[in-house]
């Protein structure tokens, strides 16, 4: 049996969902993509292919063998994205909750079917489908989870607002003695500059007191503020908007030494290793093309 744990973001990681994009089916129509880079990419004729998506993923398991991590896959469904398993579910402390995913996308749950079969049933948690949330909007730190969220009138107008207020009270219910910190994030359909698709988008807890944060990825500079006075503004390394689009906050932590990072995002490589931490460097950019990154095709199980 698989005993879940996890407590943050950071401590050192024993067992790992990583996605897969074998089988990944050809470039997809712009109706079907969920987000506004992926639609770029459409456009311009420069989505990202199969075999160098595969390679990129392998760089990333080598990296989990490397530090003896226990790395499952999901099983592979023919023609389908299941590099994202971030989305699909999370665990907070014992616990596996399951997204209530967007309709197209929910195959991708079934393909870990043999992994969910390790875990105590009474520790999966499913919700009502209005309940929302995914877990790249989900980030523990402390006694503290914070949780991305769009709280505009127009929520139902966005594809790239994936966690609502009932979302944000679930969570709040099942971890009464957690501070759950809602963070309302900016969202565009059409222009991936200006949308946080998810948490990991614009935030994220590096170490034991360190963050990557991106002011503009807030709606109101409240949330950010929080944000400063919690960590302090000198251990915060801010990203500009093109970083933020190149997904500089969705680096991945094994440990609170060890952080998996893109090979070419040299500015916050190189801050990260002044402040001590060892970068294992890898190549990912085909599989930004989609707005995700390494944070994204994870699903930590258990974490010391």
């Amino acid at each position: 049996m698989i005993k879940l744990n996890v407590q943050d973001e950071t401590g050192r990681l024993r067992a790992v969902v990583l996605g897969t994009a074998t089988c990944n089916g050809s470039t997809p129509k712009l109706e079907e993509a969920y987000d506004p880079k992926s639609i770029e990419h459409i456009k311009a004729g420069t989505y990202p292919l199969e075999k160098d998506m595969t390679l990129e993923m392998e760089a990333f398991n080598k990296v989990f063998k490397k530090y003896n991590v226990k790395v499952f896959r999901p099983k592979v469904i023919e023609n389908y994205n299941q590099i994202f398993s971030r989305d699909i579910a999370f665990v907070i402390e014992d616990k596996l909750i399951k997204s209530n995913i967007l309709p197209d996308r929910e195959k991708e749950i079934e393909a870990t079917q043999y992994i969910l079969d390790e875990i105590n049933s009474s520790k999966i948690i499913e919700t009502s489908s209005d309940t929302h949330f995914e877990g790249g909007d989900i980030m523990l730190w402390n006694n503290h989870i914070f949780i991305g969220t769009y709280k505009g009138d127009d929520y139902s107008n966005f594809i790239t607002a994936r966690t609502n207020m009932k979302g944000v009270n679930f969570i709040k219910d099942l971890f009464p003695t957690k501070i759950v910190k809602e963070l309302d994030l900016v969202k565009s359909n059409t222009n991936a500059r200006e949308n946080a698709l998810h948490l990991d988008c614009c935030f994220q807890p590096v170490g034991k007191n360190k963050a990557i944060i991106h002011k503009e990825g807030f709606r109101d500079v409240n949330d950010y503020n929080y944000l400063v006075n919690l960590f302090g503004m000198d251990n915060l390394f801010h990203i500009t908007k093109d970083e933020m689009y190149q997904m500089f906050s969705n680096v991945f932590s094994i440990s609170t030494k060890v952080v998996v990072s893109e090979q070419n995002f040299t500015r916050l490589n190189n801050w990260l290793r002044k402040e001590g931490f060892t970068v294992e460097e890898i190549p990912y950019a085909e599989i930004a093309k989609q707005e995700g990154l390494l944070r994204c095709s994870t699903m930590p199980l258990i974490r010391d």
